[in-house]
């Protein structure tokens, strides 16, 4: 019996020392395999050095000014070069008309501060300077007095003088206004008629290939699309320049007016 007991021990504990090894063998593949898999998933997921991600490459646009440009026939280009024009000039006369306003607002200033507080009309003169328009006005009433009969009155000459003078100053500050207000009236039909010619050939893109596609007609309706958005960028300003303008322009000629009729009432009355 005892030794019937040894023998199965004896072949329980070889049994156990066969199968110990052969399952430590195969438990230690499945345990070291993420050891191995896991440098890879961490290169994998690394954004880069410092944690900075790598730049993506830029797309460029197919339907933007830069490609109408590009890829645009002569009417796309004269109607750009039309409106390009357009808007460098209403820039241009606002902003020097502008500079004269500020200039002529400045010596009206001046001649108030200095023209009424002279001696006499010849000293008012001197003291507002070679350059200043509300001398050219004073002159024009100095000349007027020294006028001696004729078919006119005295007074009728100094008053037609300064009339005159003030209508000159108002002709010569206006000059350049009545574009700004062509541009704007202008503008939104020419980049209309860049619009009709974009969906023009979008039709005739539409045609040729037999169906319409959004890469067929994307680029043509694009070009419509910025041609009425430059039309109305160019438009818009123009507008609200030469509103601007003329109402600065009233507001010298107020000025002028003024200035000419106490001028007028100056010299009838010194004269008397």
């Amino acid at each position: 019996m005892n030794a019937k007991t040894l023998t199965i021990a004896s072949a329980f504990v070889a049994f156990m020392l066969a199968v110990g090894p052969v399952g430590a063998q195969t438990a230690t593949p499945d345990a070291a395999a993420p050891a191995a898999t896991a440098p890879a998933d961490a290169n994998a997921a690394a954004p880069g050095p410092a944690g900075i991600t790598p730049p993506t490459a830029s797309v460029k646009n197919p339907y933007g000014i830069q490609a109408l440009w590009e890829t645009g026939d002569f009417v796309s280009h004269g109607v750009l070069g039309l409106l390009a024009i357009m808007s460098l000039g209403t820039w241009y006369i606002f902003f020097t008309k502008y500079w004269e306003q500020a200039r002529l607002m400045n010596q009206a200033k001046t001649t108030e501060k200095k023209f009424w507080t002279a001696a006499n009309l010849e000293d008012g003169i001197d003291k507002l300077g070679k350059n200043n328009v509300f001398r050219n006005v004073a002159e024009r009433g100095q000349q007027a007095m020294a006028r001696q009969g004729g078919m006119l009155s005295q007074a009728d000459w100094v008053q037609m003088s300064l009339n005159r003078a003030v209508e000159e100053e108002n002709a010569r500050l206006g000059g350049g206004i009545s574009f700004l207000a062509s541009v704007g009236s202008t503008a939104p039909f020419v980049g209309l008629f860049g619009t009709v010619w974009g969906i023009l050939n979008a039709l005739t893109a539409i045609g040729i290939a037999g169906q319409a596609s959004i890469d067929k007609v994307a680029g043509p309706v694009g070009e419509a699309l910025i041609m009425t958005a430059m039309g109305l960028l160019v438009a818009v300003p123009a507008v609200l320049c030469y509103n601007f303008l003329v109402r600065r322009n009233k507001v010298l000629g107020e000025k002028f007016r003024s200035f000419a009729n106490d001028l007028q009432t100056y010299l009838l009355s010194s004269k008397r």
